[in-house]
């Protein structure tokens, strides 16, 4: 059975799911910009290999969108707790982006 949750509360989870999406985009956007310039590497090693390749941001954006979808359908039968894992993976992806943006300040 599915729960009942309002347009707002809809629109809320969209924008945080569309946030999501962008941040993730972003940070790979970062990453290959930061490597390319000889500042960081990659340090997931399961991604090492895909950086710099078109797979990389492939895999960044079908796995976002992915996981958008994923979390969709767990908000329309569980809102709260969709909601709430949305929120961490934003607050998440956040600091990962911010901390990938003062590294162009840094260096």
């Amino acid at each position: 059975m599915m729960k009942v949750f309002s347009p707002v509360g809809r629109k809320k989870m969209l924008v945080l799911l569309g946030t999501l999406v962008f941040f993730v985009i972003l940070d790979g956007l970062l990453t290959e910009l930061l490597i390319a310039r000889g500042l960081v590497r990659e340090m997931n090693p399961f991604l090492q290999p895909l950086v710099g390749d078109i797979g990389f941001m492939l895999l960044k954006v079908f796995g976002a969108g992915l996981c958008a979808l994923i979390l969709w359908d767990i908000y329309r039968r569980y809102p709260k707790t969709a909601t709430i894992t949305t929120w961490i993976a934003v607050a998440g992806y956040g600091v990962i982006v911010l901390w990938n943006t003062s590294l162009f300040i840094i260096a």
